[in-house]
């Protein structure tokens, strides 16, 4: 479904003047704090009109200057999270839950509201209080709230600001699994770099109230001092083997790991970057990193800061990678898309559903 937002707005000396355009999946508006981010999802939602401007919604017309037009928040079909979960002191798990419902096009039943709780990881809470809550916790609520209005558009203002680093993964990768198995848009505020790479599909960078660039995060954002990465899922199949390593298991292959601290089963989200990755034609043979996996070339990218170095896109059975390489390395390799490499994997960062991340070479 695509969003269209061309607007402006002054507010005392700060003026927004905007014009983005977004898709299914996940939009990350990206840039500093002040820079106009949150004003755009306030105007989305109908909590601050615009001076002049048009705002659609698939076929719906949310706000048209020109018309007059100015929709009602509750007609609007938005859903919204924001940094601090804002959920009902006095009510249960449940019945935050089921707040959204009412919100909804009537179809939502208890029911609905109980498998969106097992969803999120919420059936064990349902009869506990918000002060009986963790903040991962709370913002799970939220999130499951905000989906049982029945929203056209999910919208979160920095749901992880306010959380530990342990929280922040949990939550995460909540909003990933959101985005995979619900299905619905999400317009996502963001000032971190790694939550932009890791969740979006598209990029608006927005400075001083304007969009100076969109487009895919990879292409926009990959020059960083951070570099390319991908976040994949990985579970943990063998530990407290006689070598002290643990063995995971993801669509492309096996990672090697120091042992880690969790049940068997247990999936990871296994982060790997590009600087970490090295590029070979055959099976390498006498190097000390463990862990190789078989990919195949889908694009090469120019670098957005680096103009002596190319971007290598590799897919790994279902998992997609990065590599950064010299220009000279793509031209003695022969490398292009549709070949067969070998991606060696230096180091990865890992993060448990629970816990938080860590790197570790391999």
């Amino acid at each position: 479904m695509t969003l269209q937002i061309a607007i402006q707005k002054q507010q005392g000396d700060f003026a927004l003047d905007l014009d983005v355009t977004t898709g299914d999946g996940v939009t990350a508006l990206f840039g500093r704090s002040g820079a106009g981010k949150s004003t755009v999802i306030k105007a989305v939602a109908g909590l601050v009109t615009p001076d002049s401007g048009h705002i659609q919604l698939g076929d719906q017309v949310l706000f048209d200057s020109a018309s007059r037009t100015n929709q009602l928040v509750h007609k609007r079909r938005i859903g919204l999270v924001f940094q601090d979960a804002r959920l009902f002191p006095h009510l249960s798990v449940l019945k935050n839950l089921l707040y959204g419902a009412r919100f909804s096009d009537g179809s939502v039943k208890r029911a609905d509201a109980v498998a969106m709780a097992e969803l999120l990881g919420l059936d064990g809470l349902l009869n506990r209080k918000p002060s009986g809550l963790s903040g991962g916790e709370a913002q799970r609520v939220a999130i499951g709230r905000a989906l049982l209005s029945k929203p056209k558009l999910l919208m979160m203002d920095e749901p992880l600001a306010g959380l530990d680093q342990a929280r922040k993964a949990d939550v995460l990768a909540l909003i990933e699994k959101v985005r995979d198995v619900v299905g619905v848009p999400i317009l996502y505020v963001s000032h971190t770099l790694e939550e932009v790479l890791r969740l979006a599909n598209h990029v608006a960078i927005i400075a001083d109230g304007k969009c100076v660039d969109q487009g895919a995060p990879d292409a926009l954002l990959g020059g960083s001092g951070t570099g390319l990465a991908r976040t994949v899922r990985a579970r943990l199949v063998m530990k407290n083997s006689s070598d002290g390593l643990s063995e995971l298991a993801l669509a492309g292959g096996r990672l090697f790991v120091p042992q880690v601290d969790a049940p068997l089963g247990w999936v990871l989200q296994v982060e790997i970057a590009a600087r970490d990755v090295m590029l070979s034609l055959q099976p390498p043979e006498g190097l000390s990193a463990l862990n190789v996996l078989a990919c195949q070339i889908t694009e090469l990218r120019a670098s957005g800061t680096n103009p002596s170095a190319v971007d290598v896109m590799l897919a790994c059975g279902e998992d997609s990678l990065v590599a950064q390489v010299t220009r000279r390395s793509v031209e003695q390799m022969g490398l292009q898309p549709g070949l067969g490499v070998y991606a060696v994997i230096k180091s990865v960062a890992l993060a448990q559903t629970s816990g938080a991340v860590d790197t570790v070479d391999v």
